[in-house]
């Protein structure tokens, strides 16, 4: 299963930004899901004096999730497309969000530095190279407590979900998106998410990388058994740890 990666994906993500915006708005449940998704966190008191991490931000959607949901919080917002991040960073934000063009794997380089008492990362790890690298960057840059929110498509395993998901991305989604010149990276959509881990094998994963209290919930809607949120967190520092 042909998939595209790095530097192609970035391109056919740049290539994609003008229409983004458009067809995501068209997905019945988008925004309010990734709000849902913002709030499973259970960060305390609106984020106020919170610094948070938005990994793979893209054109901002999952930004103003956080901003909604957390309007004390300082939200650094990454993305490896220019332009996915610049059209974003050209909405309208109140202070305390920040923009940074890298990719996932290189957040040292760009001068992204922890700790973070959050790292909220939508519709991002099956399209890395190496998800579990990622993992370990995200744990490292997260504060001892830290929370972890993933908010991804992941299959539950039933043969009906895929079907479904199959059926909404031939029908619909890759016809709008091929008239748009963006047919490629829909098709990836589709194949990324069918070759990606079901929701099990995420919480596994997770689990692996070193974060404790993994929960994989459901989203609702006609996406239940095709998407989740995922929680979890960093493990407190024993007594005497040093950071």
């Amino acid at each position: 299963m042909n998939l595209l990666r790095d530097e192609d994906l970035a391109a056919a993500f740049d290539h994609a930004a003008r229409s983004y915006d458009t067809l995501v708005a068209a997905n019945p449940g988008y925004h309010a899901h990734l709000r849902r998704s913002v709030r499973r966190l259970g960060l305390p008191g609106h984020g106020e004096g919170l610094r948070v991490l938005d990994l793979g931000c893209g054109t901002g959607a999952s930004t103003a999730a956080l901003r909604s949901a957390l309007p004390g919080a300082d939200i650094t917002a990454v993305d490896a497309s220019a332009g996915m991040l610049e059209r974003a960073a050209a909405k309208p934000w109140a202070a305390g969000v920040t923009f940074v063009h890298s990719p996932a794997e290189d957040l040292r380089e760009a001068g992204v530095k922890g700790p973070f008492d959050a790292v909220f990362a939508a519709y991002l790890f099956r399209n890395l190279s190496d998800p579990d690298a990622v993992l370990g960057t995200v744990h490292a840059l997260l504060a001892p407590g830290g929370r972890l929110g993933v908010h991804e498509y992941t299959l539950s395993g039933r043969r009906a979900d895929r079907a479904v998901w199959t059926l909404v991305c031939r029908g619909i989604v890759q016809p709008v998106a091929t008239a748009l010149k963006d047919g490629g990276l829909y098709r990836h959509l589709w194949r990324s998410v069918v070759a990606f881990d079901t929701a099990a094998r995420f919480a596994e994963r997770l689990r692996a990388a070193g974060f404790e209290r993994v929960r994989a919930l459901p989203v609702p809607g006609w996406q239940t058994g095709i998407a989740h949120t995922f929680v979890a967190r960093r493990a407190h520092a024993a007594p005497g740890d040093a950071r």
